[in-house]
């Protein structure tokens, strides 16, 4: 099985200097736990929901939002993306993404083209989906002699 069977291309991305504002939008109104950080389709970074959380102050939006609480929203997605994020080439096993996730504590693997351009992203989510899929087929019927 290969990364491509798998992986998402519905990719949502984001540039360097947008504000935590966009990745906000992002996480709040879709069922994404990952976005990419690009710069002309060349990935420079991963930025996901725990690190956004982690970045912007929990008073956001409430009566005790202070002035500091606002500048946590307002930085920029280049001042907390993972830098040099692991990645993978289209086309491998998935064997191999799996001992990447793995070895190095990762929730997912951006999938790169021949060009190092992004093509997808793998999950955790991912892998168990295509596990369970296609541990979980009906078994075909015995043939009988």
């Amino acid at each position: 099985m290969i990364v491509d069977s798998l992986m998402t291309t519905k990719v949502v991305t984001v540039h360097l200097d947008d504000k935590l504002t966009k990745l906000q939008e992002i996480f709040i109104n879709t069922r994404f736990h990952h976005v990419l950080v690009a710069e002309n389709g060349r990935l420079r970074g991963v930025i996901t929901d725990r690190d956004f959380f982690k970045a912007v102050s929990p008073y956001i939006g409430t009566p005790a939002e202070t002035s500091h609480d606002t500048a946590t929203i307002n930085k920029k997605a280049h001042q907390i993306m993972s830098r040099n994020p692991v990645t993978i080439k289209a086309g491998s096993n998935i064997r191999e993404a799996v001992s990447l996730i793995y070895q190095h504590g990762v929730t997912c693997l951006p999938i790169l083209n021949d060009e190092d351009k992004i093509a997808g992203i793998l999950t955790w989510r991912d892998v168990f989906r295509g596990l369970e899929a296609r541990y979980n087929k009906p078994a075909a019927p015995e043939q009988k002699d």
